[in-house]
């Protein structure tokens, strides 16, 4: 029997776990895999939901923790945690001697493990390369796929944008998107089956979960990062105006989310609203199951773009963060116009749910990724095709 292959999965924060969750469980099963898992960033501090727990608790081997995030919330000091990123990446792989690593998606961090292993001559995998937002994300998420030699892609549409980039097209995979897996399991046993803050406290109202409530998840745009106060202040005044139960998450750590929390806080400190309870992370799967039985998803999370399209849950999308993202009918589209949220809100609550959508995938892409690492010829050098 042929060496197992050894593939080095780095996760930097909180959203890129349920990212890539299935992957990490595939890659771990399969005989011909070797997983490395590197857990570094923000996924290792309380303040933003220390996923490394669940990541444990999910019984994980760990091989490697990399402490990285360099206090401030703002574009510097996300500059600065990217070079710390590529000087402690570059130490773990040299130790690790991985066979090739693998990289998520855009957040700002992630072109730190894309530049430790390309400069290494270390084969790259990334996954959900192609797609378009704005923000910082949208050349980060375009420089891993031009440092990267394997692509696993979630949709025709960025599979397309892969090859125009000049990406070999025998090494870019429309695999959907692992997240998916995910909420294709919640959809087979989607009741709520915990109380949110028995089981995970959280601050705020005392928010019964057996009523109609709606869920919000609000981060900074790293190109708007001075607007994030003023933001997050206009989406708060609607909610607690509506008056509807609401389980609201803390932002992930990009900049301005010194802003937008800073936000949150002061608004709790001063208006005590009565429906609203704030909480830093769940584990995936009660995330998706609190997702489902929600009546809608308010803010600007990927999630609501993703796994809300499959699980058919209403969103009211706001501001740029998730521009041109390819999107299912579940999805409306908003400004910061506090009536404009209020009106997209109101309508939203209307719908019953929409049907499934299955533009990201039918949940299977953690064993495709695996089946075609377990297969392909790794290599660390390539050119443009055309």
């Amino acid at each position: 029997m042929k060496e197992k292959r050894k593939i080095c999965a780095v996760i930097t924060a909180r959203p890129s776990y349920s990212r890539v969750k299935t992957v990490l469980q595939a890659i771990d099963t399969h005989p011909l895999l070797e997983l490395q898992l590197v857990v570094a960033g923000s996924a290792l501090l309380d303040r933003y939901g220390n996923a490394v727990n669940f990541i444990e608790k999910d019984g994980f081997i760990i091989n490697e923790k990399v402490f990285m995030v360099l206090e401030g919330e703002n574009k510097t000091a996300m500059a600065k945690t990217t070079g710390l990123g590529v000087m402690e990446l570059a130490n773990v792989f040299y130790n690790l001697q991985p066979d090739a690593v693998l990289t998520i998606a855009d957040r700002f961090e992630t072109i730190a493990t894309s530049i430790a292993a390309a400069y290494q001559n270390i084969p790259l995998i990334h996954l959900q390369g192609g797609e378009v937002t704005g923000n910082i994300d949208e050349k980060v998420r375009h420089a891993n796929t031009k440092l990267a030699d394997i692509h696993f892609v979630t949709s025709e549409d960025a599979k397309n944008r892969v090859l125009k980039m000049g990406e070999d097209e025998n090494y870019v995979f429309n695999t959907g998107c692992p997240s998916i897996d995910l909420a294709a399991e919640v959809m087979e046993h989607p009741n709520l089956d915990y109380d949110p803050i028995k089981k995970y406290g959280g601050v705020g109202a005392m928010v019964d979960p057996a009523e109609d409530y709606i869920v919000v998840m609000q981060h900074p745009v790293t190109t708007e990062y001075h607007q994030a106060k003023k933001d997050v202040l206009k989406t708060l005044e609607v909610i607690d105006g509506l008056g509807i139960p609401t389980f609201w998450f803390w932002p992930n750590v990009d900049a301005g989310a010194d802003g937008t929390s800073n936000g949150i806080r002061s608004y709790r400190e001063k208006h005590q609203p009565k429906n609203i309870r704030f909480f830093k992370n769940m584990e995936p799967f009660d995330f998706l199951r609190l997702l489902i039985n929600s009546k809608c998803l308010i803010g600007n999370s990927s999630v609501g773009i993703r796994e809300c399209s499959y699980l058919g849950v209403p969103v009211v999308n706001i501001g740029t963060r998730q521009n041109r993202r390819l999107r299912g009918d579940n999805v409306m589209d908003v400004s910061y116009d506090i009536k404009a949220i209020e009106d997209a809100i109101k309508s939203q609550l209307q719908h019953p749910k929409n049907e499934q959508s299955t533009i990201y995938g039918s949940g299977d892409s953690g064993v495709k990724i695996a089946q075609i690492l377990s297969e392909i010829t790794l290599r660390f050098h390539k050119t443009i095709t055309y």
